[in-house]
């Protein structure tokens, strides 16, 4: 086995996450999710544009509903979504979940990821939501990329 290889094998969840969302619409992408899939994990991308933060939560936790990696009808699983997207766009916001309310829109694409993991302390089944793309003031040009990612236990 390569080097490269071994490294690839190495990747946490959450690197394989975030991998899944920076990677996205690259050919690069196609030995990440080969991994996800190697380690039986859930994963899906998608995207959203929104100046309002209940659209931004509400594409990424329809997004995990329609792909089947949280059961709708589990409380603890959109939970666990919920606090996981909260951290990946506190990420984004540097800290304050607003939007519109101080002008400021998003274009993310996200990544989400469910899966078991088996490290020191932190075994069991987890999820993970990555958000990539940009922030700013509603007008083209005003914005800069920005990065988030949220990561809880269900």
């Amino acid at each position: 086995m390569s080097n490269q290889a071994k490294q690839k094998n190495n990747f946490s969840m959450g690197k394989l996450t975030s991998l899944l969302v920076l990677l996205h619409n690259t050919e690069l992408v196609k030995e990440v999710e080969q991994e996800l899939d190697s380690r039986g994990y859930n994963y899906t991308v998608g995207k959203v544009g929104a100046m309002e933060l209940s659209k931004v939560v509400a594409a990424v936790e329809t997004s995990a509903k329609n792909n089947h990696i949280i059961n709708a009808n589990s409380y603890r699983e959109v939970h666990a979504l919920y606090h996981a997207i909260l951290e990946a766009i506190q990420g984004v916001s540097r800290g304050t979940l607003q939007l519109g309310d101080i002008l400021r829109t998003v274009g993310l694409t996200f990544s989400i990821v469910r899966g078991n993991i088996d490290s020191s302390g932190y075994g069991g089944e987890w999820i993970s939501v990555c958000v990539y793309g940009t922030i700013g003031a509603p007008k083209k040009g005003f914005e800069h990329d920005a990065l988030g990612f949220g990561f809880n236990h269900i």
